[in-house]
């Protein structure tokens, strides 16, 4: 009962809910180096990269330095983060359930989503954020039980 409970839950809740509003970005030219430097002091596993004027450009993730960096023998002070980021970047809505952010990060295969609002970036979804999500739900979703076993409600009549 509270697993279905959980996913009814998890469905009407939507990504602003879950969301990072503060998102971190770095810039196209900026060299691999300064963006993992970025990375680390904020211990976080992406970057969006944004153009001038703020659209974006493309993300880059750990997986795009270790791939495009590391195991090409290259240095992250001679590479340049347009040059290995990932440019198809699948974006979402604020407004979309946190279900179905969850499908989009399955079918593409993907764990970080940025979240757009009237083409504004405004935050970032992470499977992190959603299993985070859904563990404070489930602890929630036991108080709520275990509180209206206590005062009576749940079912037992009055006095009983």
């Amino acid at each position: 009962v509270n697993l279905c409970l959980t996913n009814i839950l998890l469905f009407a809740m939507i990504v602003k809910e879950a969301m990072s509003k503060n998102v971190r970005t770095t810039r196209p030219d900026t060299t691999v180096m300064e963006a993992a430097q970025e990375m680390n002091k904020y211990r976080i596993g992406s970057l969006i990269v944004v153009s001038g004027k703020g659209k974006i450009e493309g993300i880059l993730t750990e997986r795009d330095i270790l791939k495009g960096v590391t195991a090409e023998g290259k240095s992250a002070a001679d590479v340049k983060v347009e040059n290995v980021m990932t440019k198809k970047v699948i974006v979402v809505s604020s407004d979309l359930s946190l279900e179905e952010a969850a499908d989009v990060m399955t079918k593409h295969k993907i764990k970080k989503l940025p979240v757009m609002e009237q083409g504004r970036l405004v935050g970032i979804i992470t499977s992190t954020d959603l299993i985070s999500y859904e563990k404070n739900l489930i602890e929630k979703i036991a108080i709520l039980l275990t509180s209206e076993q206590q005062s009576g409600i749940g079912g037992r009549g009055i006095g009983g």
